[in-house]
Order: C-alpha cells, then structure tokens, then sequence
C-alpha cells in the first residue's frame, strides 16, 4: 500500500483561480492552430458563439459573471424553479397521451391500452377533425374518470364536447372533487389554427361559461387551455410563442373577470400548453420563463400567490418530426421529454414517431409513453426538483428569453391584443419572416435534420399508416423542418416509380482514398438528402477512365471529390472528360478561390458544392437538369 506523505504534497491546496483572459488567450491559440480565424481576445470567444433566435445567443462559457437575477424558490414567486414546492419529486409528471382515431371503438381500445400502461391522463382530439363529439361515450368506456383526468381538444365544437364530458362524469357518480382535467376551451387558439371570421366575443362567452359552470359543479376542472402550438406550428420562435401565450392569457383573465369570475378564480381556470424541442436547454429555458413572465402577469392583475404559478402541458414539437426516417423521431422525442421534465412542465406529451405520417399504431403509442416511463422509473429525472437551477448558462438564458418574450407580448398588446393582432396580420407576418430566416438555415445545413439533410437513407422503406383526419386550416400555416427535403424526396420517388431507378450522381474520385474520402462522403450525403442516388464506382478515376465510368453509372450528372492538391493536377482534363461523355452538370466537392473556380469552370465545372452552400437550390436545380418531374 502506497502511503502519501502528510507534507510536501498539498493535494488538498487550492488551484490558482483563472481569468477569462487566459481562458481567451487558450481559445486564440486552438482558433489559429485550426485556420479558423485569427481573432484575439473577446472576438476569439465570439467565433464560439452560436445565435440562436430572437437575438440570443449560446456563448462557449458561463461564468459568475453572467449570473440572471435570482429565480427565487421553488413553489413561490416569480416561479422560475417550479409552480410547486416539491416539484415533480412525488409522483413525476402528468404523463398524458394524445388521441385523435374518429373511431370511437379503435380510440377506446388505444386509450384503454394506454391507461394499463403508465398513461395517467387523456387528450382526445374531438370534433371535425377527430373523435367526433357523439362518440366520446364510448371512446371513454370502461375508464375511470375519477382517476384519469381527460383533456378536450375540440375547436370550434367545445361546447357540446365539454358538455357531454360533463355528462359523463355525471352519469358515472364521479364525486364533485374528484373529476379534474379540462374542458380545451381556445377561442383565439382557434381562431389563429382556423382564421374563422366571427366575433370572438361569442366563444369567449362561451367558455366563461364553462368556466363559471366547472367552478361551481367540478372545481377540479379547468375550462380554459392557452395553446401556443399554433404559434410554433406556423414556425414561430420560443420568444414569440410565450408572447403570443401571455397575449392569450390576458385577453382569457379579461374575459373572464368581466363575467363575474374573480382574478384568483379566472387564473384557476387556464393551463399553458407549449412545445418541447430536441432543444433540450432552450425548451427548460422556455417553461421556466414562461412561469416568470405569468407570474408578473398574474402579480399586477392581483392574483394571491396561490394562484398565481402557471400550470404547464408540454408536447414534443410536430415541426421537428420528420417523414423519411422516422425512427430517429424517438430519439428527437426522447431529448424534448427530457427538456420538458427538467424545466418543470406538470404534464408531457410525447408524440409517436410516426405522427407525421397519419394516424400512430400501437407500437409508437407503446414507445411514446415509454419514453416518459424510462425517464421517470430509470432515470430518476424527476426526484431532483429543477436540476437545471444555478446553471449559469440556464439562468441566463431563462432571463434573456423572458425579456424578448416580454418585448413580443408587449407588442401584441399595443397592436390591441392578440385577437386583434391576429386578425391584422401582424402575428403571421412576424412568425413568417421567422421561418423564412429558419429555412434559410435549414436550406444551408447550418440546421441540420439527422435521417434528412444529413446522413439520408434512400433504402429506407416507406412506414405506411391510415390517414390521420384533416388538421384545421385557414388561420396561421403549419410548417415541418423537413418540407424542402421531403418535396425533392418526393420527386425522387415519382421518378423511381416511372422509371425503376432513383436519379444518380457519379462521384468523379480522384487520387487514393485518403485524398477522396472525405469530400466524397460529403458529396454523396449532400446527393442523398434529394433523392439522388450516387454511384462511387470504380474507387478512382483520372481522365482516361472516367467517361467510361460515368457512362457505366447510368448517373445524369457527376461531381469531381479529392484533395485541393490533386483538383490542381487533374480536375481539368476529368471535368472535360465527362462533359464529352454527357454530363448534364459537373460538381466539384470543395471551395476553390476565385482564380481557381474560374479554370476549372473553363474545362466544364459548373457548380462547386461545399460545407454552408444552399444544398436546397443545388438539389432542385440537379433534379430540374435532369428532367426529374
């Protein structure tokens, strides 16, 4: 046994406190060593930095410095570490499945099978477009409703979905204390999915009076959801989706307040319901801001403390969820369930991988409350109440969120409020321009989407599902990461079918593998993500065998990949070569300087391709060259 000496060996003494200077000045040196930029100082930190939006940014380092203004407590005010005391650590999250089967008979046996499996509340999709409101009897059957608290989607048809509900509940003897859940009343949440031109001052009177109704027959039942997915469907931000959910919360208090409802009852009545995304630290960030910002709200309105911690319903985001690949959905799925526990949501709904698709089968529906399972049973996420609190980086990030939330809020509010707002335009203007700079992002693979633009499976075989019902329409648009891609997939597989064969691209390799490989792999995932099946055979060409070779392909177009090196002593006459062997178009794999790309475009290179070029325009303009429909 070795034994240390007790002097001369001061493992315990402390280590030299560092500066951010000398942190900065390691970051110069790795910076220069990569060639990525010769900044120094606080511009060498910079070059770290990634933007996010709404005007934040993710720094590489979070010290003392940045610390936010002091989240308080958890259960108390301003309610930034959890709406309550204990948090989530007693009995985990609400874990709360959707349901949208217009079969009354196949919705029961889903929501039954769900309920024996770790489901502990139900959100059923009624009307138009779902469970229509005649069959929620039986899609309910055989449930008790003293013990699963069911949700209500139903749009436009609340009233009578609420009320047989309610019906329910009574023919079932559930005792006056028992019954929880809530009604799904969203008059502006309609109207921004929908765009229906009507007063909203009838819809709000209705679900005040649902909410006077569930107040004095079933006090553990709220009337009122503030739904911000139509916000982030139509590609909105996390800043302009809690400003649009503040907007509605307001205009629902005073709608409420008018009828006769106190502040403390009005407040009672609304849950918050927000997207989760593979973003975990921007979506805890986003549910932990979201209370401060309806704390503040509900201060100056004044609502007791009781009343005023916001009760939060987070759902995985439908606009990450892709269509090719859909497995990976799980993983995405998986992360924003993760965020959505650690920033303190009361209930969490994980969409099934294939919900992209049309309507989940058992399996997803079995993975997707298995994820909740897994991290509350396995895991552990909830026995530690807000783990994300004292981070730095997650403090402030919470408060530079809250601020651009507030910004937007107010906003809407000088525009006259968020039915007025929606109805000037003026949100779908703002979420517009938001996805247009995101697709731009998308387009250029600085976003990228695992399974789509980056390592696409063109083997994959379709995952068939029945159609799922017709999703409104009308109001704001909804919007996928994946619909650029998935529009060149499309056109790809139509030309499959026509012809037996995907359309190709011949990688033009030149020189050994070490010279090729790694712009060859680029090429061939870049090909990929639009359809284009791409052909590396043989290994290497020059110019004496590559006309041959492309002409072996069945490729319409090719693209030249090696080393800068071997592009100056052979991309030339190999360009040239499988111009005369027909080539629609020639690549090249890489970013030449301008002399460069001028020579080669002279021996018949028309493109170059390379890390941050727009993969969407290049993609549509291979297909159109070759006559892909």
């Amino acid at each position: 046994m070795t034994v240390l000496p007790d002097e001369g060996f001061p493992l315990a003494a402390e280590f030299p406190d560092s500066t951010r200077e000398q942190w900065q000045r390691l970051v110069e040196g790795v910076l220069r060593k990569a060639g990525t930029t010769d900044a120094s100082g606080s511009a060498a930190e910079g070059a770290l930095t990634t933007p996010l939006q709404d005007g934040l940014a993710t720094r590489p380092l979070y010290t003392a410095e940045d610390a936010a203004p002091a989240p308080g407590y958890p259960g108390f005010p301003p309610f930034v570490r959890g709406g309550r005391t204990e948090g989530t650590a007693v009995s985990g999250w609400d874990v709360r499945q959707r349901h949208t089967h217009p079969d009354p008979r196949r919705a029961n046996e889903a929501v039954l099978a769900d309920l024996e499996n770790g489901v502990t509340s139900l959100w059923l999709t009624v009307g138009t477009h779902g469970l229509p409101v005649s069959g929620i009897a039986t899609a309910l059957e055989g449930v008790y409703l003293d013990l699963a608290p069911v949700v209500l989607d139903a749009g436009p048809d609340v009233e009578a979905a609420a009320h047989e509900l309610l019906r329910l509940h009574d023919e079932h003897g559930v005792p006056r204390d028992a019954a929880t859940g809530n009604l799904g009343a969203d008059p502006l949440g309609t109207l921004a999915r929908t765009g229906a031109d009507t007063d909203p001052a009838g819809p709000l009177a209705v679900a005040a009076d649902l909410a006077a109704r569930c107040l004095r027959d079933r006090p553990g039942i709220r009337a009122l959801t503030v739904d911000a997915l139509p916000h982030h469907d139509a590609g909105g931000s996390a800043a302009q989706e809690l400003g649009a959910s503040l907007a509605t919360g307001v205009a629902y208090l005073r709608a409420l307040t008018g009828n006769g409802l106190d502040i403390d009852q009005a407040c009672a009545q609304l849950e918050f319901r927000y997207a989760a995304t593979a973003d975990q630290f921007l979506t805890i960030a986003k549910l932990r801001a979201a209370r401060r910002l309806w704390a503040r709200v509900t201060e100056v309105s004044g609502a007791t403390t009781a009343r005023a911690a916001q009760r939060q319903h987070a759902v995985t985001s439908a606009v990450m969820m892709t269509r090719r690949d859909p497995w990976v959905n799980m993983l995405r799925t998986t992360i924003a369930c993760l965020g959505a526990g650690v920033g303190g949501a009361d209930a969490v709904t994980v969409l099934p991988f294939d919900d992209a698709l049309g309507l989940p089968d058992a399996f997803a529906r079995r993975i997707a409350r298995n994820t909740s399972s897994i991290l509350l049973e396995e895991s552990h996420l909830a026995r530690v109440i807000d783990p994300a609190g004292g981070s730095w980086y997650v403090e402030r990030l919470t408060d530079e969120l809250a601020h651009a939330a507030w910004a937007w809020f107010q906003e809407i509010e000088r525009a006259g409020g968020q039915a007025a707002a929606l109805r000037s335009g003026l949100i779908a203007e703002r979420l517009a321009d938001t996805w247009r700079q995101r697709t731009e992002d998308l387009a250029t693979r600085r976003e990228p989407i695992t399974g789509v633009s980056e390592f696409p499976n063109l083997a994959e075989p379709p995952v068939p599902r029945e159609p799922a019902p017709a999703a409104p329409s009308g109001g704001l648009p909804t919007v996928r990461r994946d619909e650029a891609y998935e529009a060149l997939r499309a056109r790809s597989d139509a030309h499959l079918a026509a012809t037996g064969a995907r359309p190709r691209v011949f990688l033009a390799a030149l020189g050994p593998a070490a010279a090729h490989t790694g712009r060859a792999t680029f090429a061939a995932n870049l090909f990929q993500a639009g359809g284009i099946e791409p052909v590396h055979d043989p290994g290497t060409v020059d110019a004496d065998t590559a006309a041959d070779a492309f002409a072996r392909s069945g490729a319409g177009v090719a693209c030249l990949c090696s080393s800068d090196k071997l592009y100056a002593e052979q991309a030339e006459a190999v360009a040239t070569a499988l111009r005369q062997a027909g080539a629609a178009r020639v690549f090249l794999a890489g970013r030449p300087d301008a002399a460069q790309q001028e020579t080669y475009r002279r021996a018949g290179v028309d493109e170059f391709v390379f890390a941050g070029g727009d993969a969407v325009t290049v993609l549509t303009s291979v297909l159109d060259s070759m006559g892909v429909a």
